[in-house]
């Protein structure tokens, strides 16, 4: 069951929620507090001074209406400040208050990150608020980050803190909460490599017209081989999250079924809890009824009409490899022989190009070119089946890594030509 579906115990979903802050460390041990309003104005919110790593179901706290406590434990002390943001935004039902590393930092120099740095971090976000500091846990706190929530912010930066985000459900805090910190992240591994490019409003305006609306068809019973393909698909997508190569709001996976159709990932569903049946099947440039696919769609459908090889493709945001598509920086894949062979030379797509033209895009993607830097809009990676698509994306990401950590300690000595005609000749058959 997903982590945030509407059938889940406040309970259970504060739990899921905070487990998943916590696993990434996106919070610590004693820091960090979720709630969720409910339709009557009950409030369930985390305990205070219990342990993120064992908490429990049980652990989590109501605090009724009229401010009667019940639970095996005190509520947040950060209570007032969920209180106080409920107040002045009636529309939000869930808060995601907690310190990531990244984004203590931004707050630690009293700035916010740019949310243009992407089109859709920008479209999850919005315009980020920063809130002077005020003694944690004070109502002093809880009006100041509220006044900024009634300027119309879902997210504020806390001077010297961390970070609240707030939602129409906790699943869509958690993914604003989740995105501002991946934009946060990018920009500072992207400054480590020079300097960073966000978006103007009218690149900005040529991602959201994109659309992956197409006709529709009443599909039949799948075929084994199907099954197999969304089981197979959905394990890579959650391996995928679960190594930081996707966010839960970022990241298209598909995969060939035949000569006329694929599998893709859905236009906003979670990556972290994706499920087999949510997985969107495309044949004939048509989509199964009822669903909405990535908005990658007719990307990947370029590509796999022009590159009958190419069986399984990525489009993903890591950290590492997309500060790198958001600097003018060059990602170097010869620095070890795994990187060359599987990457070979990485080229930089200029921003627009998967939004405007498919096609001019699949020509540029190929068996012998099989990944991309998209400005602005992180990595494609290809590969002959699922499983050689994933292991470039996690080299790509390994390679980009290495690339922004040398920056630190010496000048990049890459692998000489020589070294490289040895690789092709007995790895690649070029």
């Amino acid at each position: 069951m997903s982590a945030f579906s509407a059938f889940m115990h406040p309970r259970d979903e504060l739990l899921a929620t905070m487990s998943r802050i916590y696993q990434y460390r996106m919070t610590t041990t004693s820091g960090g507090n979720l709630s969720i309003r409910e339709e009557s104005g009950d409030i369930w919110i985390t305990p205070t001074r219990v342990d993120k790593g064992t908490l429990r179901r049980d652990d989590m706290v109501r605090v009724d209406r009229d401010g009667t406590v019940e639970g095996l434990h005190p509520p947040s002390s950060e209570l007032p400040l969920h209180q106080a943001i409920y107040r002045a935004r009636p529309d939000l039902r869930g808060i995601v208050h907690a310190h990531p590393v990244a984004l203590v930092a931004f707050s630690a120099i009293h700035q916010v990150p740019n949310t243009h740095l992407f089109a859709k971090a920008h479209a999850i976000c919005g315009e980020v608020k920063f809130a002077p500091y005020e003694l944690p846990s004070s109502k002093e706190l809880g009006s100041t980050v509220a006044g900024k929530f009634l300027e119309g912010s879902d997210c504020s930066i806390l001077e010297n803190h961390g970070v609240v985000t707030g939602g129409i459900s906790l699943g869509d805090a958690f993914q604003k909460f989740e995105t501002l910190e991946f934009v946060g992240r990018t920009i500072i591994k992207g400054r480590q490599l020079g300097e960073v490019r966000f978006l103007t409003p009218q690149e900005i305006e040529l991602a959201n017209r994109r659309t992956s609306v197409r006709g529709e068809f009443d599909r039949q019973a799948p075929s084994s081989r199907e099954k197999e393909l969304r089981r197979r698909l959905c394990e890579f997508v959650h391996r995928a999250y679960r190594q930081r190569l996707f966010i839960s709001t970022q990241g298209s996976f598909s995969t060939r079924v035949d000569e006329s159709s694929f599998l893709i990932t859905p236009f906003q569903v979670d990556r972290g809890t994706l499920d087999p049946e949510e997985i969107v099947f495309i044949k004939d440039g048509k989509c199964e009824s009822g669903k909405t696919p990535s908005r990658a769609t007719p990307d990947h459908e370029a590509i796999y009409r022009h590159h009958p090889k190419i069986n399984a493709l990525i489009n993903a945001s890591p950290i590492n490899a997309t500060a790198f598509s958001v600097t003018n920086a060059s990602l170097d894949s010869r620095t070890i022989p795994e990187s060359y062979c599987l990457l070979r030379q990485v080229e930089r797509v200029e921003y627009g190009v998967q939004y405007r033209d498919s096609e001019a895009l699949a020509r540029r993607c190929s068996v012998n070119q099989p990944a991309l830097v998209l400005e602005n809009d992180g990595v494609l990676v290809c590969g002959g089946e699922i499983l050689e698509a994933f292991d470039r994306l996690e080299v790509l990401e390994s390679t980009a890594e290495a690339l922004v950590d040398s920056r630190s300690i010496g000048e990049l000595a890459p692998m000489p030509e020589k070294a490289l005609r040895g690789l092709e000749v007995t790895f690649l058959q070029m």
